[in-house]
């Protein structure tokens, strides 16, 4: 049996999607377990989400599975590699980028305090 390009597309995107929720939720922990003053776990999630800086910063800031997906489909708008609605995957690395930096400043406040 032979998967179908849209089949193809729509598990890539499924996976791309759950992969970026763990991430996401991950950056939203950070200024919480900041304000409990849990700085081991904060560095460890910290750690975490700088290895996929680095996986995006070594191709260009673009995800890899972006590039698998495209070889499903033609289309090209912001999420068409991804569930999420178009304004959020367009915007996607200034949101979490700036939520990241303030997560982190945020910790250094309470390491600092």
């Amino acid at each position: 049996m032979q998967i179908t390009p849209p089949v193809a597309l729509r598990a890539v995107r499924l996976i791309h999607t759950v992969i970026w929720a763990f991430f996401a939720g991950i950056i939203l922990a950070i200024p919480v377990v900041a304000w409990q003053r849990r700085f081991g776990l904060l560095l460890w999630l910290a750690g975490i989400v700088l290895v996929e800086v680095a996986v995006l910063a070594v191709n260009q800031l673009r995800c890899p599975l972006t590039a698998v997906a495209a070889r499903y489909t033609t289309e090209r708008q912001d999420n068409f590699d991804i569930y999420l609605p178009l304004l959020l995957a367009r915007y996607n690395k200034q949101i979490f980028g700036g939520l990241f930096v303030a997560g982190l400043i945020l910790g250094l406040v309470r390491w600092l305090g």
